[in-house]
């Protein structure tokens, strides 16, 4: 067993292919081949279920990843440190962040980070917020984003954003005129369709314990549909499907064209916590430690201010 096999193995696992990690490494795909099935042989473990579309990790596969992740992150580690990489290569930061993150969040910290240091790659892989967790848990990935605090041993959370939700329902005579006569209360909303985030959503979880707090309790709700895709939730909205519960920055730009409506959920605080997360088991890299201060930088700096 050598390090090319194992960086091989694990490119095998995260891109779900051998031709994506043939061309990731610079190698051809029978050599990718050769290098997994060196490893099932001195193993004497089957670590992929191969079909025809795609290929997964088996059972022993996947408690290979994690040793064979963390000796990859180690030798990365050990690279940085003693600056042994050629000139001129880059480092790469993955990152798992649920949808209200990695769509209105992470752009600000992206341009920052990327005018800091040009020399950076960054893969983001969005995921509902368990997902996001689980692999940091795993450490499948460097750093997370999650608008939910799951208890998971090993997890760090550094809260970072408020992130305010809202009742957002199409701009229509009727719910125009529900926004004047009952602009501090949403009682009327027993009596609508909605439209949920996926099970697993740190929003749909917020959204639900909000309505508790306000007296509407969550199986009373008519829920027609759970939809993990927010730009599908919010287009059904517009078309008169039903209403939604989703973060206020969802709906800015669409409020402002005059499509949708907004409404506060009655006795809301200040809004959950958006949070950055790392498994503080293991040594963060260099880019990684990089990226956290910009987020600080672009988010906690401006709450101070």
């Amino acid at each position: 067993m050598n390090l090319k096999q194992l960086e091989a193995f694990v490119q095998v696992a995260e891109g779900k292919s051998f031709s994506k990690a043939a061309k990731e490494l610079f190698l051809t795909q029978p050599t990718i081949s050769a290098h997994i099935a060196s490893l099932e042989r001195e193993l004497n473990a089957r670590l992929f279920v191969r079909n025809t579309k795609e290929v997964s990790l088996s059972e022993d596969g996947k408690d290979l990843y994690r040793y064979a992740k963390q000796i990859i992150d180690l030798q990365k580690q050990i690279e940085e440190r003693f600056e042994t990489e050629e000139e001129g290569s880059r480092h790469c930061i993955t990152i798992a962040a649920s949808t209200i993150p990695a769509q209105y969040l992470l752009p600000r910290v992206l341009k920052r980070f990327n005018e800091k240091y040009p020399d950076e790659q960054i893969k983001i892989m969005e995921s509902d917020s368990s997902k996001v967790v689980s692999q940091i848990v795993d450490h499948i990935v460097d750093v997370g984003f999650t608008g939910t605090v799951l208890e998971k041993k090993h997890c760090r959370y550094l809260p970072f954003y408020k992130d305010k939700l809202a009742v957002i329902t199409p701009n229509t005579e009727r719910y125009r005129r529900l926004k004047e006569e009952s602009p501090d209360g949403i009682d009327w909303i027993l009596e609508e369709h909605l439209i949920m985030r996926e099970e697993g959503s740190g929003t749909r979880k917020e959204a639900e314990e909000q309505l508790k707090a306000a007296g509407i309790p969550a199986e009373k709700l008519d829920v027609i549909a759970s939809i993990g895709n927010q730009e599908t939730i919010k287009k059904s909205v517009r078309q008169g499907m039903g209403i939604t519960i989703l973060s206020e920055l969802a709906a800015v730009d669409e409020e402002a064209d005059g499509e949708l409506l907004t409404f506060p959920i009655p006795g809301a605080d200040a809004g959950r916590d958006i949070n950055l997360v790392y498994n503080k088991n293991y040594q963060l890299s260099r880019s990684a430690e990089r990226f956290i201060k910009v987020v600080k930088e672009v988010y906690l700096r401006e709450s101070v201010n």
